[in-house]
């Protein structure tokens, strides 16, 4: 688990059958001191959250695999909270 900023969502015209109907949002992984920690990241939303709020990330297949309901996901990141 690590905790990432929302940057903002996206949208693709060709993905995986998998990933159809699910929303995506564009995430920062953060560091303690938030500071930006590697590249921004593509991660599954199913809790609604918005740009810049704070959540907590899972690369937990399992969860991705879950809201898919689809064992061969490509999806690797997944929203699974929203930090106060």
């Amino acid at each position: 688990m690590q905790t990432a900023r929302v940057l903002g969502s996206t949208r693709a015209t060709v993905k995986d059958k998998s990933l159809q109907g699910q929303r995506l949002v564009i995430v920062q992984l953060l560091l303690l001191n938030e500071m930006p920690d590697g590249p921004p990241l593509i991660a599954l939303d199913v809790l609604g959250c918005r740009r810049g709020d704070r959540v907590m990330l899972t690369s937990d297949g399992t969860l991705a695999r879950e809201f898919t309901k689809n064992i061969d996901t490509p999806a690797r990141w997944t929203v699974m909270g929203i930090l106060d």
